[in-house]
Order: C-alpha cells, then structure tokens, then sequence
C-alpha cells in the first residue's frame, strides 16, 4: 500500500475500537435540489480528487486509495416538521454509526436535507482519513460543480508525509520542549477530573447554535482590543461556561483547576495547503486555569492568551505527540476497562476547541461567490467529555457541540450553548 497514517491518525484507529470515531461537516447549498446532478458531483470530485477504490490495512497502519469509479450513497433526509432537529439528530446518529474496521470501504457518507429552493449537503467520515479543512475544500468543490460554478478540480496528493517529517524540520523546537513534559504533567497531576458514569459508553450528543455575522464582528474588535485571538476568547468562554459544572474542584487541595484543550492543525509546519494535500495533520495543547469566581472575561482571555502563545511559540503541541505515543504503546497491554480510562485518569480534560475558517478555504477557491453557512460535528474520542467545533462561516459563527452522554445530559449541554452565545453577546455589547 503507498500510505503511512501519521501517529495520530494510528492512535484513532485505536481510539475508534472503543466507539466511532467519525466526524460530520454540514454545508447548505444555495440551489434548488436535485438527486441524480448531486450524485453526479459527488462522483465527479471523488474521482478526480483521488478519493476512490480506498483501503485500510488497520494492522499494519497502513492505506491506499485504488482509484476508479466512484458510486456515492446518497441519503435524503425526509420532510420533518422541525428541520433544524432533523439535521441535528442525522449529525448526531451519524457521529453513533460505525464505518468497516479495515479492508475496502467508503470512509465517506453523504446525506442532504431539502429547505425551499436550497439544501443542506452532509458528508460524515471517518475521521483518521482527513482533517476538517481537507473536508471543507472537498464540499465546496461539490457544491461548487453542483452549482456550475467551477469544473470538477485537481487531483489531490493523498500520500502526505507522517510526523517523522515534522520532527525532522523542527528537531531544534522539539527537543528544547522536551522539558515542559514536567511542567505538563504537573499540570495534568492539578486538573480537576470530570465524571464519566460509565466509561466504556463512548455515545455521544449533539447540539448547534450560530452566532450572527454582524455580533461575531463586534465581538473579535473586542478580542483585538483586549490583544486575544478569536481561539483564545473561545477557549476563556468555554473555561467559564463550564466552570460551574465543576465547582467541586474548590474544594480541592490539589485537583483544582480546570482543563480545556486547544486542537491545533499542523499543516502549516510542514505540509502544502488544504487545496492540493488532503489528509490529515492535528495534536493539541492544554490550557488549564482555577477559573476563579468573580474573574472578569477579559482577564481570563488575556490569562489563556499566555499560555496559548507559549505553546505556540515553542510548539508545544509537539510534545503532546510524545504522549499519545506513550499511550499507543501502552494500548496493547491494556484491558478494554483500562484503555477506557486511561486518558481521563492521566490527561483529564473537561472539553476541547477546534476552529476552522471556512470562510477562508471558500474564498480561496470559488473568489467570486458568496461563503455559505457551515456547520461541523466532531467525535470526541476518550479524550474529552465534551468538543466545541467552532466554524467560522457566511461571516458568522457556526457552533458544532459533541458530547459524552454519560458526562452531561442534553440540557446540560443546551444550555452551555445558550450561555457560549449569551455571552459573545454580552462581549459584543
């Protein structure tokens, strides 16, 4: 076979023996729908792009995509009387549906829900094979042979380099951060640990809200002035937000701060862009705070500013590699129970960010049209009880959240969403 999963994408094949591991974009098409030219690009940019005839050797970690014709399976959602739930509930039972362990199959499963003279286009898959924004490039170019704006596109290179290419180009950065391995276990050793009733009950929910163009506008001049990024605002609301749900830590001698995780993309350290490379390249950092009461945002914003830009300037993402490889050689020694545990035993966070900026990839590629409305699910592994996807798209904010079930209830979680956009209000304001 010509491919090599990358460290991480081998460590979710682990992860997704425990439960699917599967992610789910969601773009909305401004034209009437149509089944059989739907299909029709569909097949078209499989087939050019490269993304057919795909194999997974699981064993040896090893893939190739064979080629040939492509032959989509296309479900249509039916009418509902609540769209919106219609759409959430798909998001979500795909999240819930496993794809083939290993062999020939199609780690892509498109659906589509009709709105008047429009329609939403869904594409679950599975996760280890792509990155958000190779997803996003592939969807738009979909939509954009759909709509006859553009013909169907290149062929993408889908043999990237693993991470052996990575720690090669930025030896020097990772080795001087071999030391913080201290500091993040320390950090790890004071983390509050969220409840899972059961552990080895990997389900997860979903729930979505949107931020308007014109708030989410006012809302990132607020981040400038406050010298954050938009991520780093996301981060603090989303410490905040969740802050009361661990309120147990203050009474904690020792694990009394809260933990989030920032999911970066790498592609930029080492891999050519989403438009010609697809695959994908992820780790992440933690940003781990007391969250104390009274803390005003603009402080906590500025607090997580700090350390993201630590762990930007030293790479420290790197150095989270070194333990997902420890926990993938620990894997095969482990019983289910254990390999259930043993992230939120030893690395506890309580949720996660991811962003993308759809709005960017878009433009990139169809400069003449309008971005559209984009929504995101992602999985959330053994990792975190609960994933913030926070797309930037059509000038606003989409919110995708993914949840364990046996952490928090769907009101629960409901509710974190109402009060994450509640509160881009108040800082918009």
């Amino acid at each position: 076979m010509n491919g090599r999963l990358n460290l991480f994408q081998a460590t979710m094949l682990h992860w997704r023996e425990l439960h699917p591991y599967n992610a789910v974009h969601v773009v909305r098409v401004p034209a009437p729908f149509e089944g059989g030219p739907l299909e029709a690009a569909i097949a078209a940019e499989l087939e050019s792009g490269g993304l057919t005839g795909f194999e997974l050797d699981a064993d040896r970690r090893r893939y190739a995509y064979h080629g040939g014709k492509a032959t989509p399976a296309l479900a249509l959602l039916p009418d509902a009387r609540n769209a919106e739930e219609s759409l959430r509930a798909e998001i979500e039972r795909q999240l819930n549906t496993r794809f083939p362990v290993t062999g020939r199959f199609d780690p892509f499963r498109f659906f589509a829900r009709v709105e008047g003279d429009a329609f939403h286009l869904g594409l679950a898959y599975d996760h280890f094979v792509a990155g958000g924004d190779s997803i996003a490039v592939l969807l738009h170019r979909i939509a954009g042979v759909y709509c006859g704006t553009r013909r169907a596109g290149r062929r993408f290179d889908v043999y990237p380099a693993t991470y052996t290419a990575l720690f090669r180009r930025h030896a020097g950065a990772f080795l001087r951060g071999l030391p913080q391995l201290r500091t993040i276990t320390a950090g790890c050793r004071r983390s509050y640990r969220p409840h899972y009733a059961d552990c080895q009950d990997g389900r997860t929910g979903f729930v979505h809200a949107r931020v308007a163009p014109a708030t989410l506008g006012a809302a990132s001049r607020t981040a400038r002035a406050w010298g954050v990024t938009r991520n780093d605002l996301l981060l603090a609301l989303l410490l905040e937000t969740l802050s009361p749900l661990a309120a147990g830590r203050h009474g904690e001698t020792r694990r009394n701060e809260l933990a989030v995780a920032s999911i970066v993309n790498m592609r930029g350290d080492y891999q050519p862009e989403a438009a010609t490379t697809f695959g994908q390249f992820l780790s992440s950092f933690r940003v781990t705070h007391p969250v104390p009461e009274g803390i005003g945002l603009s402080t906590l914003a500025r607090d997580v500013h700090a350390e993201t830009e630590r762990a930007k300037r030293g790479k420290l993402y790197l150095q989270t590699l070194v333990g997902i490889a420890v926990g993938a050689a620990l894997w095969h020694f482990q019983t289910p129970l254990q390999r259930s545990r043993f992230h939120g035993k030893t690395y506890p966070l309580w949720g996660g960010v991811t962003t993308l900026d759809s709005d960017a990839l878009w433009r990139a590629g169809e400069a003449s049209a309008a971005a559209p409305v984009y929504l995101r699910g992602v999985p959330t592994g053994p990792l975190a009880p609960l994933v913030l996807a926070a797309t930037f798209a059509a000038d606003g904010l989409s919110l995708g959240l993914t949840f364990r079930t046996t952490t928090f209830s769907r009101e629960t979680v409901d509710a974190i969403a109402a009060a994450l956009v509640h509160r881009i209000h108040d800082t918009a304001a």
